[in-house]
């Protein structure tokens, strides 16, 4: 079997994290729904997404074998993959009238929105799936715990130095290449995962549950509160509770980050705080891409969404429930607005746009800082971008 990950009818909701990845490349727990589906399966994917994202991520169809598309907002479990390996050519498997995956038999596009010709079943699975933004920091206790069963299974953990302070050691799990001195860990609340060769500097304190990726550093003192999340290359310092950080983003120094999700090449300058829960105690309404406007979270607690490329000035300070787009900049005294869009550079005082030629060169600074390459794929998917959201 060939299989294709497809963005499905939520890929706008999870705007502005969506403009520079696949649905399935949201990290939800210690992996990304991707990686999920692939250790599940034993098995590469390709993507169905948006156009201008299909160069770096293209649908890779297979003549000789059955072709099944599932849709990248689901994670998955065990029932939920034996119903899919069960379709059929020309068969939909559906969550109400919601599309989760489908089998076209030979090499074919398919169109999640018209199922003429399909048998349709409906799923029995339950499948945790994202529908908004703040899914992603919701859900992500349950998605940890499920991802560190998948992870440490059968597996020996490398053993903590005895300089650390412990409790309930067979709910952490270590890999190799990991540095660990002088910190506190309590996994009692949930499973706490150190990726390999990622660092805990001396004083840090981790309440679980709690995911570190490969090469991630936290830095001295750094106080974590679960369920979060820090994906691989990343610098942490400060606070943060109930947050998902996805990769090759920096929050190096002292400051609080709660209830947030922040993408990508970002970088959060020192004593940056966000607030996550509003004066009055009321429902954070959060901005919605899908609605142009801003829409009910049904939660008391949500803090900053930042996309890809975002960075924050010294002592910056965002307001409950804030979204920022793509390549902003944000700085100076007093809190932005709510919405920052992307190619934004300013601060409460107001916005004027990002040069374009100044983002594309940072980029590919702070690529070449991580010895990697911002070429011209990179390039492009930036380019349209800035041209997409010019004026909204």
């Amino acid at each position: 079997m060939n299989f294709i990950l497809f963005d499905g009818n939520t890929r706008n909701n999870l705007l502005p994290l969506t403009f520079t990845r696949p649905v399935a490349d949201i990290r939800l727990g210690i992996l990304t729904i991707r990686e999920k589906w692939e250790k599940n399966l034993n098995s590469k994917t390709s993507s169905k997404t948006a156009g201008y994202l299909s160069k770096k991520h293209p649908t890779v169809f297979l003549i000789d074998e059955e072709n099944i598309w599932i849709n990248g907002a689901y994670c998955p479990n065990i029932q939920l993959i034996q119903e899919i390996k069960l379709l059929k050519p020309m068969e939909v498997l559906l969550d109400s009238t919601t599309v989760i995956a489908s089998n076209t038999g030979e090499a074919k596009d398919f169109e999640y929105d018209s199922l003429e010709g399909f048998t349709k079943y409906e799923s029995h699975s339950k499948a945790m799936r994202i529908d908004e933004l703040w899914d992603i920091f919701s859900k992500n206790e349950e998605a940890i715990k499920v991802d560190f069963e998948l992870l440490t299974a059968g597996r020996q953990s490398q053993v903590l130095s005895s300089s650390n302070h412990v409790i309930s050691l067979g709910n952490i799990f270590v890999e190799e290449g990991a540095k660990i001195e002088c910190a506190t860990f309590n996994a009692s609340n949930g499973p706490i995962y150190i990726g390999k060769n990622a660092e805990v500097m001396e004083g840090s304190l981790i309440r679980g549950p709690f995911s570190l990726g490969e090469h991630s550093i936290l830095k001295l003192g750094t106080k974590i509160y679960g369920p979060t999340t820090i994906g691989p290359h990343c610098k942490i310092g400060g606070e943060i509770n109930n947050s998902v950080v996805f990769g090759y983003s920096n929050k190096a120094h002292d400051g609080f980050l709660g209830n947030s999700v922040i993408g990508e090449w970002c970088n959060i300058g020192a004593d940056t705080n966000n607030s996550n829960l509003k004066n009055n105690y009321t429902e954070v309404r959060l901005w919605s891409y899908e609605q142009e406007n801003f829409v009910k979270t049904g939660l008391t607690f949500c803090g900053l969404i930042m996309g890809d490329h975002s960075k924050c000035a010294i002592n910056t300070m965002f307001n409950t429930g804030t979204v920022v787009g793509v390549s902003a900049n944000i700085f100076g005294p007093g809190f932005p607005r709510n919405f920052i869009p992307s190619f934004a550079w300013g601060g409460a005082s107001g916005f004027t746009t990002y040069k374009i030629q100044d983002a594309l060169d940072v980029a590919s600074r702070v690529f070449e800082r991580r010895g990697l390459t911002f070429d011209e794929v990179e390039q492009e998917i930036l380019l349209h971008i800035y041209e997409l959201t010019d004026k909204k």
